[in-house]
């Protein structure tokens, strides 16, 4: 190889590596895209790489400011990635950790396959085409190596997700940035030149060839059990909460329970009661005290009030879990239309169907409280066909629902946790236990929710 071919070689391989690089910081992002949004989001992290790739090159920007202008700038355009601002922060940072770390691991294996080539005297042909062949290698083991340490971080980074949120950002964040940090200043000491003499730091202490990669190994093992530790720990909440969630809605349902039981005990002492009320306004009519009778009548009346269940469902559970959600509709200014029947009590446990209501019900009361006055309403229907009992929930909503791989409603913001979660997880395993399902759907500004149970006796 000439001395010629050789310039035209290391401008080639030069521009191979960017791509490579960008190839793989792109694939390493990809499954954190939304896939609605890979077409435009994927080419548009290998464009901004490449750009201030060649941007930086041509400025002669101090060495690591590539990666910091970088990253600001997928910053920048991490809406139309698909991406929310500290995921983009965290995959840039992990990427940049990764190749740094693998670097050099690799330096050190390079530097001893260059050693352990014997030195002669060749011409120069050989000797550029020799460097040719060594850079090539260099090139190889560092894209083998970046690739499977990357893999192995995007593996375990979709096992579980994670919120982002201020304190997990910083823990996160804080082996990477040392990571790196460490990986600038010894690729600054790594070479060095003293009155015209290059100097190698392998050379100088050998030593370093062990020690430097195990190091680097290290921060990024403890990038990766950073990730993996706060996925434990994130899982652990998110089990407490589940727990936590099914406790409340159980003692709720039980709550409800007792109601309906202390509403029908005293419906059953009010008919014991109304002998002696009977007795009691026939002789007031007889004697003719026609201002007692009447006060004696409004107050028979006043307390009979707290008997009056309006909907009436066909089971003491579900009616006072749907009378007292419309009473909190009235209060929500929530139109509430409710065509419920239950079926078979031996068909279906009224515990199982009230869990259902509760939380399909308040989700939907919840959800209506973010709909301006007078667009909000609930629809309640709950009708058998043949083996099969029909719940359906309707409401307004206002927003937009983004679903996820499970089905279920996803949301990266707090305050729209009503429209998803734990409560909804809940119906499904409901439904599950009835070999059912539940199906959930969006039109415009109306949000419903289908539960479909089969009868204990068909299954």
């Amino acid at each position: 190889m000439s001395e010629t071919g050789f310039r035209i070689f290391n401008q080639a391989f030069s521009a191979g590596a960017e791509l490579t690089y960008a190839a793989l910081l792109t694939a390493f992002f990809r499954p954190f895209v939304p896939q609605d949004k890979r077409r435009r989001g994927l080419p548009l992290v290998f464009f901004v790489y490449i750009l201030f790739e060649i941007v930086c090159n041509r400025a002669a920007l101090p060495q690591g400011s590539f990666g910091l202008i970088l990253m600001a700038m997928l910053l920048v355009v991490s809406k139309w990635i698909g991406l929310e601002k500290p995921s983009v922060f965290l995959l840039t940072l992990l990427y940049f950790n990764a190749r740094i770390s693998s670097g050099l691991m690799v330096q050190s294996l390079y530097f001893i396959v260059e050693r352990s080539v014997p030195y002669r005297l060749e011409p120069p042909e050989a000797v550029f085409l020799r460097a040719a062949l060594l850079v090539v290698l260099f090139l190889l083991s560092h894209a083998s190596m970046l690739a499977v340490m990357l893999y192995a971080l995007q593996r375990q980074m979709r096992k579980q997700k994670m919120t982002l949120h201020r304190r997990e950002l910083c823990y996160l964040t804080l082996v990477p940035t040392a990571g790196i940090l460490f990986g600038q200043v010894i690729s600054r000491l790594l070479v060095e030149f003293k009155d015209g003499v290059l100097l190698q730091l392998y050379e100088r202490h050998p030593a370093f060839l062990a020690v430097i990669p195990v190091l680097a190994l290290l921060f990024y093992a403890g990038a990766y059990l950073t990730i993996a530790f706060q996925q434990g720990m994130a899982a652990l909440r998110e089990e407490q909460a589940t727990h936590y969630m099914e406790y409340q809605q159980t003692q709720a349902i039980r709550a409800r329970i007792h109601e309906a039981e202390q509403f029908y005990t005293r419906i059953r002492g009010l008919k014991h009661e109304m002998r002696g009320h009977l007795t009691n306004i026939k002789g007031l009519a007889q004697s003719g005290e026609y201002a007692s009778l009447e006060d004696y009548i409004a107050k028979m009346d006043e307390s009979m009030s707290g008997f009056e269940l309006t909907l009436q469902t066909g089971n003491p559970v579900t009616d006072v879990i749907v009378n007292d959600i419309r009473r909190r509709c009235l209060d929500l200014g929530i139109r509430f239309q409710v065509e419920f029947h239950y079926p078979d009590p031996g068909a279906y446990d009224a515990f199982d169907v009230g869990i259902i209501l509760q939380n399909l019900l308040q989700n939907a009361v919840e959800a209506c409280g973010k709909v301006s006055a007078g667009e909000r309403f609930i629809v309640l229907t709950g009708k058998r066909k043949g083996r099969f009992f029909l719940i359906e929930v309707k409401n307004s909503f206002a927003g937009e629902v983004v679903f996820g791989q499970d089905g279920l409603p996803v949301t990266t913001k707090q305050e729209d946790a009503p429209m998803h979660g734990i409560g909804l997880s809940n119906v499904r395993r409901e439904a599950e236990k009835y070999m059912g399902e539940l199906e959930l759907r969006t039109n415009q500004r109306e949000f419903s929710a289908t539960v479909l149970l089969q009868e204990r006796s068909s299954l």
